[in-house]
């Protein structure tokens, strides 16, 4: 069975940027596609980007589009997030999710995937 480990929240300011990290382990997600996923507390939680399981396609919602990065390392069964210029709008709890299934098939809301890590939160203050 596959566990997911986010790592890198914190607290920065408006315009910072911040590196999450999701690392896999119990066996590898080489073949699954992954995902970055938000919630902010009394919220549904809300994609946010996804990669498939090469690395070669990547989604990413409305508004994150050109400030977040998604990317994987299969040889490390570590998934990415590079987020930069930071909105207090970003302030959530990041989460991240792993499936055996297509990229695009991630952004379905309320769709269920088979793992998720236990989320890191992502404070930015102005």
């Amino acid at each position: 069975q596959v566990q997911l480990v986010e790592s890198g929240g914190g607290s920065v300011q408006t315009g910072d940027s911040l590196r999450l990290s999701c690392a896999a382990s119990g066996r590898t997600t080489k073949a699954y596609a992954m995902g970055w996923f938000r919630q902010v507390s009394g919220k549904e939680r809300e994609f946010v980007a996804a990669i498939s399981w090469r690395g070669g396609t990547t989604y990413y919602s409305d508004s994150v589009k050109g400030r977040f990065t998604i990317s994987r390392d299969n040889a490390k069964n570590t998934v990415y997030l590079q987020m930069n210029s930071l909105k207090p709008e970003d302030t959530a709890v990041y989460y991240c999710a792993a499936d055996p299934s297509y990229a695009d098939s991630l952004m379905v809301p309320g769709r269920a995937l088979e793992v998720w890590g236990q989320g890191t939160l992502v404070t930015v203050s102005s």
